[in-house]
């Protein structure tokens, strides 16, 4: 689940509504085509550019394939189910398994909480929701020197525009990296 989160950049609604005739292993595809809502009911994506196809890395390649062996069988055919096949809550998601998992990490930040005895204290909980996944996969991508239009297909994005003003920082970093990194280089070859 967090692979693909991870590398293939989808909502988490988009990922909780994910079914194995959408995922593709021969070609390593995924093809977005639903989204679970809040509900746990199945409906379209967010907009129409939110129905696509997104090529798989072969690390997420390897790893779906064997999850679809061991992947708890269902009738909905969902990639990631409950235990009995049935839609996962995003709030059991992120209390079960997304949060805990960053707090084991150790990526955390401090918040009120109590302690032992009920006294106020501070506690480490989770930095990051989930759809801070979808952000490190649009990263991952401008790094990979992806343009925006394709950044923005892949994200589902309904405009340029929105892709921009949410990434547009990322590619001008990775400009200036460019052009630094050609500077050295030609000072190099001088």
């Amino acid at each position: 689940m967090l692979l693909t989160l991870l590398f293939a950049g989808l909502r988490g609604s988009e990922m909780r509504g994910l079914l194995w005739e959408d995922v593709d292993l021969k070609r390593g595809v995924l093809h977005v085509r639903r989204r679970a809502d809040r509900f746990n009911t199945f409906g379209p994506p967010k907009s129409k550019a939110g129905i696509r196809d997104i090529p798989l890395p072969p690390t997420l390649l390897r790893e779906l394939k064997a999850w679809r062996l061991a992947c708890p069988n269902g009738p909905l055919g969902l990639v990631f189910p409950t235990t009995t096949g049935t839609v996962q809550g995003h709030a059991n998601i992120l209390h079960r398994f997304f949060w805990p998992l960053q707090v084991a990490a150790g990526i955390t930040v401090q918040k009120d909480g109590k302690d032992e005895q009920g006294r106020a204290t501070k506690v480490a909980a989770a930095k990051y929701g989930l759809h801070a996944l979808r952000h490190a996969a649009a990263a991952l991508w401008i790094e990979q020197g992806l343009n925006p239009k394709r950044i923005q297909t892949l994200m589902g994005h309904a405009s340029i525009q929105q892709t921009m003003d949410r990434y547009g920082y990322l590619f001008e970093a990775r400009e200036d990296e460019a052009a630094m990194l050609a500077g050295v280089e030609a000072g190099l070859l001088s």
